[in-house]
């Protein structure tokens, strides 16, 4: 019953169906060849054509299955695999066309009835389909179109509204942790709170936290902020925030309230920024004293912190407060008691997911040193840490810290109660647990993810973009005279330009010139998405984009 059209150009395939019918589940192409013995250069060519074709006929949810012979593809299934360049790169071929590889399975002859393998170089010859491969393709995203995007937010009495960093536009606002989320991470939080209350009594006052702090945050790297420029003609007065900001922790210092700094006459700075942590909220509640002794008081929300390209290293994450306030001398055994809390949420968090057995251990602040990943080191900039919370997997069983441990600073301890707070990355938790190699995959708009977690519930992660291209681009520069470069800008650059498609940017040669003084520097760039097609073209546009904003915001000269 099926309909037999012979004839039909694959590069062409809507010139050979009515538009009624231009909407197929499948395309199969079993081991497409230019035909006699063609390099692989014109085989890229006609797998290029075709895929191009594939997007006017292919259903929205469709699949493009292509066999190939073993080697040919150029992915790691291939056994053994060819070197790139000899390859039909078969993955960054499919991306130029906007789809990615969502699964890859031997190739069975013997399971189709009546299937031949027939024309090798052109002639009724067989050829060897041992080790051959099946490669499924899907449609990937629509590239990310980065409009500007104003915020509203609370700024002491007054609703103001900001343009929100380019970097963040996609992260801004995504509600993981609403109730109607089933996001890993709202998962994790709910669990750790359902575990905590089992212990403690327990008060969640997440939802009032505001987004913007004004002023300068005391010990942190500015490079690691991101400030905000109200949007014109917002910027409060001196008088209207001395006169609003009695309750807020809009303050230029840690653990140190703005309306003070106005009653002192310290004017008050007219600078902003996202919040990067969310301790000094926890601070305020401590120094007001609103808190009931051995209670838990829960804080959560996203913050914000510029930070180097990496695949844990986070531009925003979401971070869970634990406050907790003990009587004075019985802070180490509230400490262990919350710590003992949190390996029984763990592991029960992880018997559900087959494959993944974490480990979690407190360690003494003194003893991880240079070990420190980025979220820990922004941690120590906040204040002195007590402990590290770090979760072991394999293959990294020695483990990646997670959280961090502290009391309270010493201007805000009183003779009778000592204040203990844990800070939790739910993200690096979700990471881990989930077996997520890649942080951008957790705001991936990208509708698969999600259906990996229904209803909450906590799964080992399937990606759904198997062996995505990379893409390596060098670029060497002057620096301006008597200046120190700014590493961190550098790299928040090029996530921006490249919508978050820089997987990895590495120092390769540091030279001075004789005489002059002159430091040049060389980074190697390397493209890669991990949720969605990106082809050689969109790179390399991407990394003359990258040049030229880095003349015009980083002042440097070009090599």
């Amino acid at each position: 019953g099926a309909e037999v059209v012979f004839s039909v150009d694959c590069t062409k395939l809507k010139e050979h169906f009515l538009p009624r019918q231009r909407e197929f589940d499948r395309i199969y192409f079993n081991f497409p060849h230019c035909g006699r013995k063609a390099g692989v250069v014109k085989n890229r060519q006609l797998l290029a054509g075709f895929f191009h074709s594939c997007t006017e006929v292919l259903a929205q949810e469709g699949e493009i299955h292509v066999a190939l012979c073993n080697g040919q593809g150029g992915t790691p299934a291939d056994q053994p695999r060819r070197e790139w360049h000899n390859s039909w790169q078969i993955v960054a071929v499919a991306a130029g066309a906007g789809f990615i590889l969502s699964d890859v399975h031997p190739f069975k002859a013997e399971t189709v009835d009546g299937y031949k393998c027939t024309g090798y170089r052109s002639q009724d010859k067989s050829f060897c389909v041992k080790g051959a491969l099946n490669h499924i393709f899907t449609r990937s995203t629509a590239p990310l179109c980065f409009t500007p995007v104003s915020c509203k937010a609370q700024l002491g009495s007054q609703n103001v509204s900001f343009q929100v960093p380019q970097v963040l536009v996609d992260k801004i606002n995504r509600g993981f942790l609403e109730a109607n989320s089933s996001h890993p991470v709202r998962t994790i939080k709910e669990k750790f709170s359902a575990g905590l209350s089992q212990a403690f009594p327990l008060q969640n006052i997440s939802s009032c936290l505001p987004l913007l702090h004004q002023g300068h945050p005391h010990g942190v790297c500015h490079s690691n902020i991101f400030w905000i420029t109200l949007s014109p003609g917002e910027a409060p007065s001196t008088e209207k925030m001395s006169q609003g900001l009695a309750n807020t922790v809009l303050c230029p210092h840690f653990g140190q309230d703005t309306d003070k700094s106005v009653q002192e006459g310290c004017p008050i700075p007219k600078q902003f920024y996202l919040r990067p942590s969310l301790l000094p909220h926890a601070q305020a509640i401590i120094k007001k004293r609103a808190f009931s002794p051995g209670a838990l008081q829960v804080l959560s929300g996203p913050v914000f912190r510029k930070c180097r390209v990496a695949p844990h290293s986070m531009p925003v994450f979401h971070e869970m407060l634990v406050v907790l306030a003990v009587s004075r001398g019985t802070e180490n055994s509230c400490i262990q008691m919350l710590v003992d809390n949190i390996q029984t949420t763990m592991s029960s968090l992880h018997q559900g997911i087959p494959g993944v057995k974490p480990s979690i251990s407190l360690q003494q602040a003194s003893s991880l040193g240079a070990e420190l990943n980025d979220f820990a080191a922004f941690e120590g900039q906040l204040g002195e840490i007590q402990h590290f919370l770090c979760v072991g997997t394999d293959p990294d069983p020695s483990g990646s810290c997670v959280g961090v441990m502290r009391t309270a600073p010493a201007e805000l301890k009183s003779h009778e109660l000592v204040v203990v707070s844990a800070s939790l990355n739910l993200d690096l938790l979700a990471m881990l647990l989930c077996g997520i190699s890649d942080w951008r995959m957790l705001w991936t708009s990208d509708r698969r993810f999600l259906r990996q977690f229904p209803e909450g519930e906590l799964r080992l992660f399937k990606s759904f973009s198997l062996y995505p291209p990379s893409y390596v681009h060098d670029v060497s520069f002057w620096l301006p005279d008597g200046e120190e470069f700014d590493e961190v800008a550098f790299h928040t650059l090029a996530r921006r330009v490249s919508a978050e498609m820089v997987v990895s940017i590495q120092l390769r040669d540091s030279f001075q010139q004789p005489g002059t003084g002159r430091r040049s520097l060389c980074y190697r760039v390397t493209f890669q998405s991990c949720d969605r097609a990106l082809g050689c073209r969109e790179a390399a546009e991407m990394q003359l984009r990258f040049r030229e904003e880095m003349q015009q915001h980083l002042g440097v000269t070009l090599r």
